[in-house]
């Protein structure tokens, strides 16, 4: 048993909903507070000195210096496992080309999948570690990443196996996206590529994924051929998650009929498609990086929240539309354009990010919850978002273990 601490401040986001509008006096802040720890799990935080007495058996890890603690963040969308640069193309964008005649043109995401098909399994997988390693050392403790620049059976498989493998300590879950588009060596159709997946990979990657995502827009696959495929994924048994609403609405909805656990960028919703996913269990995640790096407008985080949705913060890091991969600097960019106020924006950022994966122990300081936490060298929250991502952790705890 470990007691770590004290903080100047430790944020527990306890008792916040899972969904809706949060405002600041809600979050619980514990003053000169430490965190009791066992085998990797929290047992309680509180009054450091009051725990110091309590446990006289636990071995100390004492903090020297003012610092605020968080929670580690959940990154419930990335696409951090790729090869190569799609550098040319956020040139052409802010030349005047559309994201859409980029792709059309051959560039966009087909460019991302020859440069990954032509990268080797050793290579792919050191690339992949050093981002997600970064990640960790930013405070992000449990990462996303998704297939869908392999999109051949052989190649996808590849991808999911090094997601599997990878040398880190963040916990790493994985989605398969091989229906992220249709390949440009696939003879057929839309739909007969989404059979063709079904029928050869989504039965051969049950040990690596329990997860399912597809690209719904105009340039990738269609609202009816995806209920269709995303319809049988849920009969294999996976979960599943959508790309929905980026540049086109309609696809939101889709995701909430299927149940789900999340639609993700969401930034042509409309009103209509807002009060659907408020009214269901859907996870609303946007991805401010994508808006960013496009330069076309924010998913309405502040009609979703106060709609009463579920919101999650996640990065979108990718080679194409969101290279810049800060979680941290992207949601309080998001925060000042949104007015979200900053224990939307955490709770987004943590407990809520892991309801889109499912997972309801990591994104707290309580008892029962992973050890997962960050540690910020200042002795007032509200300074993390002010420095909007240029203030980092001093200090990473993965399952109570100092990275």
């Amino acid at each position: 048993m470990k007691l770590i601490g004290p903080f100047t401040q430790i944020l527990t986001l306890d008792k916040i909903p899972l969904k809706g509008v949060v405002k600041d006096e809600a979050l619980e802040i514990l003053p000169e507070s430490g965190v009791l720890v066992e085998h990797g799990m929290i047992v309680k935080a509180g009054d450091f000195d009051s725990l110091r007495k309590e446990y006289k058996e636990a071995e100390i890890e004492e903090v020297d210096q003012k610092s605020v603690l968080l929670p580690g963040f959940v990154d419930c969308h990335t696409h951090s496992c790729f090869a190569g640069s799609r550098a040319m193309d956020f040139a052409e964008r802010n030349a005047g080309t559309s994201y859409l005649e980029i792709a059309q043109k051959g560039g966009g995401i087909w460019s991302t999948v020859t440069a990954t098909r032509n990268s080797k399994y050793a290579e792919l997988k050191l690339l992949t570690e050093k981002r997600v390693n970064d990640f960790l050392k930013s405070g992000v403790t449990t990462i996303e990443i998704k297939s869908g620049y392999g999109l051949s059976v052989h190649e996808e498989l590849k991808m999911l196996n090094v997601i599997n493998q990878l040398n880190t300590k963040a916990d790493i879950v994985s989605t398969c996206l091989a229906a992220h588009i249709k390949p440009k060596d696939f003879e057929g159709t839309n739909s007969d590529y989404l059979g063709f997946l079904t029928d050869n990979l989504l039965s051969e990657i049950k040990h690596l994924t329990q997860r399912v995502d597809i690209f719904t827009e105009k340039s990738a696959f269609g609202i009816e051929e995806s209920t269709i495929y995303l319809q049988k994924a849920k009969e294999l048994g996976y979960k599943i998650t959508v790309h929905a609403d980026q540049f086109t609405a309609g696809s939101a909805q889709m995701a909430v009929k299927l149940g789900a656990l999340s639609a993700d960028h969401l930034e042509a919703s409309t009103d209509e498609d807002i009060k659907i996913l408020a009214n269901s269990e859907t996870v609303a995640v946007a991805l401010p990086g994508a808006s960013i790096g496009l330069g076309e407008p924010f998913a309405p985080a502040r009609k979703l929240l106060d709609a009463g949705a579920c919101v999650a913060i996640a990065s979108d890091y990718n080679p194409g539309s969101a290279p810049m991969g800060d979680l941290l600097t992207q949601a309080s960019i998001l925060a000042a354009y949104q007015k979200l106020s900053t224990a939307e924006v955490l709770a987004g950022l943590t407990f809520r990010a892991a309801e889109a994966l499912d997972i309801s122990t990591v994104g707290k300081i309580s008892s029962g919850f992973q050890a997962d936490f960050q540690a910020y060298a200042c002795d007032d929250y509200r300074e993390i978002l002010y420095h909007q991502g240029s203030l980092k952790p001093e200090v990473v705890w993965k399952k109570g273990e100092k990275i």
